[in-house]
């Protein structure tokens, strides 16, 4: 008996006092989304403003759904493991103001910051997100459109129309995600160079929480934030969120090439661990120094991805540090049918494939540690993909890796591995496309 589709669940933000009885604060929902509606609803819980968990609860009938949230969101925050010194620190600072000129706890100004968006022929979403990053608390920024090969003058109407003198638009007409960024990079001004989609909205809170730590360490090359869904809609987007999403947890993490994590021992070949391409900054020296994104790579090229896995790398590879935070947030619209989830399990094989081969090819000098590792990278990489088959257990919590709310298809591991196997074959093609000077498609 085949398992029913998952149902749509409504996606809100709970904010709560700080304190194991806090009180509620606020219940909304998820920005740009639907006014909650009875049955289940998935919450982002902030304490106080900082983003701390999520839950997913069933508000029946009748009930207050800020209190059935926030019973499991105490629940969920007392069961939290207890935090570190540095995390006590971090959450004792306050969050930044719009009328706040300095960033951060030791008084540095806030770097300037260019925030990059490549795009393709979709502006009712450019304009939704435009609306979020112009929105920002921070001081000092600027916002680059790349208009990435074109068919329309859509984008470009849009921008110059809406937008004008407030947003830079630049026309990239080689198709590739990793191309249209190294444009933006070489267009923008900014000492920190931030990375988003045009189909997320961000917290105004972003862009502060994605830079600031570059203020604080100089050795930093790379900042990841935290993405949520921004709707559950559809049975494909509850099941990309159910296992796992683009969501990295609420726990601060450092990783540092001068010290390796103990429990990554497939360090830094682990890229996937370390964010996503929606949703981080970079040191715009360090970002230089390791070559910029491999324009074989990504979305709109014969590998389908892997563009922001080979940039943490790269920069990791150069010396530099690279930090994850929770509370630099953007709300992501997950693709919402069938296909489009078939399509994303493909491209996700492809893509870490790809990526591999791309440092590879052009960090030689890694080719010993990435034999030595790959055996067991790839190993991991279907064994996960395998088990998101498995039958889940009781419960669940979307967002969550491992909880598998929704049994994942086998349809969908088996076109993962097909992407795999894919995944240096689409390199190579996209490097001699490129080579001969042709538009990789």
């Amino acid at each position: 008996m085949s398992n029913p589709p998952p149902r749509a669940v409504s996606v809100a933000e709970l904010d709560l006092a700080a304190g194991p009885d806090g009180h509620v604060l606020s219940l909304r929902p998820a920005p740009g989304g639907p006014d909650l509606v009875d049955g289940d609803v998935y919450a982002l819980v902030r304490v106080e403003g900082r983003p701390a968990a999520t839950v997913l609860g069933a508000v029946a009938d009748g009930e207050d759904p800020a209190e059935v949230l926030a019973a499991l969101a105490r629940a969920r925050l007392a069961e939290a493991r207890p935090p570190t010194d540095a995390e006590h620190l971090a959450a004792a600072r306050p969050l930044a103001r719009p009328d706040l000129r300095e960033s951060n706890r030791k008084g540095q100004p806030a770097p300037r910051t260019s925030v990059v968006v490549a795009t393709r022929e979709r502006p009712e979403q450019l304009a939704r997100a435009l609306d979020s990053l112009l929105a920002q608390d921070h001081p000092d920024f600027e916002v680059v459109v790349v208009d990435n090969a074109p068919r329309t003058t859509d984008t470009y109407d849009l921008v110059s129309r809406a937008y004008a003198d407030r947003v830079r638009y630049v026309r990239e007409d080689t198709p590739g995600l990793a191309v249209a960024h190294n444009t933006g990079v070489a267009a923008a001004d900014g000492e920190v160079l931030a990375f988003t989609d045009d189909d997320v909205i961000a917290d105004p809170h972003w862009l502060t929480a994605l830079t600031e730590p570059f203020a604080d360490d100089p050795g930093l090359g790379c900042v990841t934030g935290l993405i949520l869904p921004a709707r559950l809609a559809t049975p494909a987007q509850v099941l990309l969120e159910s296992h796992g999403g683009f969501a990295k947890g609420f726990a601060p993490r450092l990783y540092d090439p001068a010290r390796p994590p103990a429990d990554e021992p497939l360090f830094p070949f682990t890229a996937g661990s370390f964010g996503s391409g929606a949703n981080m900054a970079f040191r715009a020296a360090a970002l230089r120094k390791a070559g910029g994104f491999d324009p074989a790579t990504g979305t709109g090229t014969p590998a389908k991805g892997g563009d922001d896995l080979y940039a943490f790398v790269a920069v990791l590879s150069a010396g530099f540090r690279l930090r994850y935070t929770a509370e630099a947030l953007v709300w992501h619209h997950h693709r919402d049918t069938w296909q489009d989830l078939r399509n994303q399990a493909y491209g996700y094989g492809a893509g870490l494939t790809a990526y591999l081969t791309a440092t590879l090819v052009r960090r030689p000098a890694l080719l010993p540690a990435l034999l030595a590792r790959l055996p067991r990278g790839l190993a991991r990489a279907r064994t996960m993909t395998a088990q998101r088959g498995e039958t889940p257990p009781d419960g669940g919590v979307p967002g969550e890796h491992g909880t598998h709310h929704h049994p994942w298809p086998r349809s969908l591991s088996r076109l993962e591995r097909r992407g795999m196997l894919y995944g240096p074959i689409g390199y190579a093609k996209a490097r001699v496309t490129a080579r001969r000077g042709r538009n990789p498609r």
